[in-house]
C-alpha cells in the first residue's frame, strides 16, 4: 500500500475512535478582599475572617482562593482597586475598612456579590434598601459605630467631668465625617461643652491635630470611627500619652494598644461573621436574602494602666459597666 493512502486510511480510523474523557479540574472560587487598611496591622482581622470561612467549609488554598487589595489608608486608591477586582471577575468581593471601601466596591459592580463590614447605618448610606431584606448584590455586617457618637461623649464626660472643651477628630475623606460631626456638636451642646472639630487624613495631620487641640484648651478627645485611624492606633496612643490627654475610641483595639477607653462593637466577631456570610454566598445563597448582621452587644473597655498614668480615677459605675478592664 502506498504511503499516502495508508496515512489517509489511518486518519479515518483515528477519527472514528472513541474519545477518552479527561475530567477537568474545577476552578476554585476567588474572593476579592478589598480593604482600606494595611496587611500588617490587619493580620488578626484576616485570621478571624478565615475562621468564619472555615466554619462553613471553606479553607483558603484548598477550595477557595483570595485576591487581596489593600489601600493602606489611602482612600483615593480604593476605586481603582475595586475596579481591578471587578475586571478580574472574582466570585465575590469582601469589602472592609469603613464606608470608602464599601462605596468603591458598590460603584465597581452591580452583579458581583459584595459582603461588607461598615461602621455606619447601611440603609442611611444607601448600601441596602433595608436591614432585613438588602435587596441587591450587597449584604454584610454593620458595626453601627457612628450611631454611638453620643454615648462616647457621655462616657468621656463621666470620666472627665471637669472637661469643658472636647476635641472631636474626624477624617474628612470618610463619608461619615459630616453626619457624625453634627451629632457630636448637638450632643456636646446639650452637655454644655464646647466642641473643637479637627480633621486628619494623614499621619502628619494627626500630629498637628493633637498640637492644635492642646492649644485650644481641649480637656479630652473623641476619635471618630475611621479605618485609617485604626491603622494608626499606636500613633494615637503615643500622642495621647505625650499630651496627657484622656481619649475615647470606637474599638477595643485602641484600648488594647494603650488607649484609655473604647466603646463599640466587637471587630473580631464582625470579621468572623463576614467570613461566614461569604461562605454562605459561595454555597449559593443570595446577598439580597441575607439580612445585614446587627450588633447585639457593645463592649466598654478601659485601660486601667493608662488611667493611672493620666492620674484619673475611674468612677465605680464605669468600672461596673466595663466588659473588660486592661491592667
Amino acid at each position: 500500500m502506498k504511503r499516502r493512502k495508508f496515512i489517509t486510511l489511518l486518519g479515518s480510523a483515528v477519527a472514528g475512535w472513541p474519545l477518552v474523557a479527561h475530567p477537568q479540574q474545577p476552578t476554585m472560587p476567588v474572593i476579592g478582599f478589598l480593604s482600606s487598611r494595611s496587611p500588617t496591622e490587619s493580620a488578626s482581622a484576616v485570621a478571624e475572617f478565615r475562621q468564619g470561612l472555615s466554619e462553613v467549609g471553606y479553607v483558603v488554598g484548598q477550595n477557595v482562593e483570595m485576591a487581596f487589595r489593600w489601600a493602606d489608608g489611602h482612600y483615593n486608591r480604593l476605586p481603582t482597586l475595586a475596579a481591578d477586582l471587578a475586571r478580574r471577575q472574582v466570585t465575590l468581593i469582601f469589602s472592609t475598612g469603613g464606608n470608602p471601601s464599601v462605596l468603591a466596591a458598590k460603584a465597581a459592580t452591580a452583579t458581583i456579590p459584595i459582603v461588607f463590614i461598615t461602621g455606619s447605618d447601611p440603609v442611611e448610606t444607601r448600601l441596602v434598601t433595608s436591614l432585613n431584606h438588602p435587596g441587591g448584590n450587597l449584604t454584610g455586617v454593620s458595626l453601627f459605630t457612628s450611631l454611638l457618637v453620643p454615648k462616647r461623649l457621655e462616657l468621656l464626660r463621666e470620666l472627665v467631668p471637669t472637661a469643658t472643651t472636647i476635641a472631636f477628630l474626624v477624617n474628612p475623606d470618610n463619608s461619615n465625617a459630616q453626619r457624625d460631626t453634627r451629632v457630636a456638636e448637638i450632643t456636646a451642646g446639650g452637655f454644655g461643652q464646647q466642641l473643637v472639630v479637627l480633621h486628619a487624613r494623614t499621619e502628619s495631620d494627626i500630629d498637628t491635630a493633637f498640637a492644635t487641640q492642646v492649644q485650644q484648651g481641649a480637656n479630652a478627645l473623641v476619635v471618630n470611627t475611621d479605618a485609617f485611624f485604626l491603622g494608626r492606633r499606636n500613633q494615637f496612643v503615643a500622642l495621647a500619652a505625650r499630651h496627657a490627654l484622656p481619649t475615647i475610641h470606637d474599638l477595643r483595639e485602641f484600648a488594647a494598644a494603650g488607649g484609655l477607653i473604647s466603646y463599640g462593637t466587637n471587630l473580631a466577631y464582625a470579621y468572623r461573621q463576614g467570613g461566614t456570610y461569604v461562605g454562605k454566598i459561595l454555597k449559593g445563597e443570595k446577598p439580597a436574602n441575607l439580612p445585614v448582621v446587627q450588633p447585639t452587644k457593645f463592649d466598654l473597655v478601659i485601660n486601667l494602666k493608662t488611667a493611672t498614668a493620666l492620674g484619673l480615677t475611674i468612677p465605680r459605675p464605669l468600672l461596673a459597666a466595663a466588659t473588660e478592664l486592661i491592667e
